[in-house]
């Protein structure tokens, strides 16, 4: 088997995850080395709600475009899922599971060949994409039972289908991983300086590779560790985090908070205290 188990080492993006992972299991997989140019992980969420139950799950998306196959109570599909404008919502209800393929920032522009920021907000049936072999292809992912032998059936589908590899698209990747790690880049006038490249060429990068904008990316991984500190210390002071993350003051980065997450900080910290 190519691909190999992932663990869980951080569930930064899935807000209040603490209280997701009560209501559904989620393992990740790496893929083999012809899709690592491409493919970040596989992810495999299953769930069993009782009846009349639902559960509402909130993620901060990376920019990150994703392949998925479903089952649940509604039938099954295969679909493409690109960046969403907010933050992704997903009701669950009943029991079901998904098998998905995270690409990496960059890489599924070899597949689509077309600006990636065209998925951006949208949501496409895979077939759109790959072909009409995708409905064989989702009957042998599901088919898989565990979910490693989901991942397998994935990952063996994507190597029928591997592209040429974009160098364009690993620049792109290089930098959203920059913007991701690095604090210190808190604006797009100094990713663009790291990249070597004006805005407006970034700004042309990003549409083509990545689907969202450089200052999106930017915004987000901040944004994304803030809603990751407040649930791990509710307690650490808005200032201080503040200031960690880039902003020049606490009313920059409340506002933020509450025009991604619909809620100050406070009232976040209010909620994962009930």
């Amino acid at each position: 088997m190519s691909v190999k188990p992932a663990g869980l080492s951080s569930t930064r993006g899935i807000v209040r995850a603490a209280a997701g992972l009560d209501k559904f299991s989620l393992s990740r997989f790496e893929p083999g080395p012809e899709l690592r140019p491409f493919v970040e992980h596989y992810w495999c969420v299953r769930y069993r709600l009782p009846p009349g139950e639902t559960y509402t799950q909130t993620v901060l998306s990376f920019p990150s475009v994703h392949l998925a196959f479903e089952e649940d109570e509604a039938g099954r599909r295969a679909l493409v899922y690109g960046i969403p404008r907010r933050p992704f919502v997903r009701e669950l209800r009943g029991s079901g599971r998904v098998l998905g393929v995270r690409f990496r920032a960059g890489g599924f522009f070899p597949s689509w060949q077309r600006d990636v920021a065209l998925l951006t907000g949208r949501t496409v049936p895979a077939a759109d994409v790959f072909g009409p072999e995708v409905e064989r292809w989702l009957a042998l992912v599901l088919a898989g039972g565990d979910e490693a032998r989901m991942a397998q059936a994935a990952e063996a589908g994507l190597r029928t289908r591997l592209p040429e590899p974009d160098p364009r698209g690993q620049l792109a990747a290089r930098i959203v991983d920059a913007a991701m790690h690095d604090r210190d880049i808190v604006r797009v006038e100094q990713l663009s300086q790291w990249a070597g490249m004006s805005v407006r060429q970034l700004q042309r990068l990003f549409r083509r590779y990545v689907g969202v904008t450089p200052k999106w990316v930017i915004k987000r991984f901040r944004l994304q560790e803030a809603a990751q500190r407040l649930e791990q210390d509710p307690s650490v002071p808005w200032t201080e985090l503040a200031v960690l993350l880039g902003y020049f003051d606490q009313a920059h980065f409340i506002k933020d908070f509450k025009s991604v997450l619909g809620q100050t900080p406070s009232e976040y910290v209010a909620a994962l205290r009930r």
